[in-house]
């Protein structure tokens, strides 16, 4: 989680200094290898790592493909081949989120097996932030939308934010700059959810929204 949360700070940091773009993308490799060596029980290198889960069907052929851009990447550095401006902000966020998707599968137990989540009533699935937290885990960012915007709002980048936040207020709870910044993300979530015309990705950042409000709901906002 260590190596996922600095690579998520370097994509933000990246569109200041585009290096850290690069950066993001072979840090947030950590996390990968030591989430493939630890499901699959064994330690070898990357690209077998990769093809060993692909086979046992824990990760899909297409999320393979892209994590193996990213293992490329990484080797072509080490020899010299390409350097830290190798990526532009846009192309890293990709990058970064089909580890972040892989990271997802690998972390989720055996049996899949999964109560549904809340009910067209509204109601919230048991266990709150926790369970709403675990069913986001488990869910593949949408196809299509990586590096996608709609009414200036990143989606990479919101659910991301959202994410880390809702990370902190299970860890410990959030500070009035983390709550201002999660009813934010809110605004942005209310900005942008009607305007997804795509099925899966309107329900996945209508869920993501609910999650966000759920953490929200022990504060009131600040005014600002």
């Amino acid at each position: 989680m260590s190596a996922m949360e600095t690579s998520r700070e370097l994509i933000r940091h990246s569109y200041y200094r585009y290096e850290f773009a690069t950066v993001a993308v072979t840090h947030s490799l950590f996390a990968l290898e030591h989430a493939l060596a630890e499901r699959l029980a064994m330690n070898e290198p990357l690209h077998d790592l990769i093809e060993r889960a692909t086979d046992a069907g824990l990760i899909t052929a297409g999320l393979a493909a892209e994590l193996d851009r990213s293992r490329l990447l990484r080797d072509r550095l080490t020899q010299g081949a390409e350097s830290s401006a190798a990526l532009h902000p846009i192309q890293a966020v990709a990058m970064v989120r089909a580890v972040f998707d892989a990271v997802s599968l690998l972390l989720r137990p055996p049996s899949t097996a999964e109560a549904t989540a809340a009910d067209a009533g509204g109601t919230q699935p048991e266990g709150g932030l926790a369970r709403l937290w675990e069913d986001h885990l488990r869910a593949l960012f949408p196809d299509g939308f990586r590096g996608v915007d709609f009414d200036g709002v990143d989606l990479v980048l919101l659910d991301a934010d959202v994410a880390g936040l809702v990370q902190r207020e299970l860890k410990g709870g959030l500070d009035d700059t983390g709550i201002a910044y999660l009813w934010g993300c809110i605004a942005d979530l209310d900005k942008i959810v009607p305007l997804i015309n795509e099925e899966y990705c309107a329900s996945y950042f209508t869920k993501l929204r609910t999650m966000a409000q759920v953490a929200a709901a022990p504060y009131i906002p600040t005014a600002t």
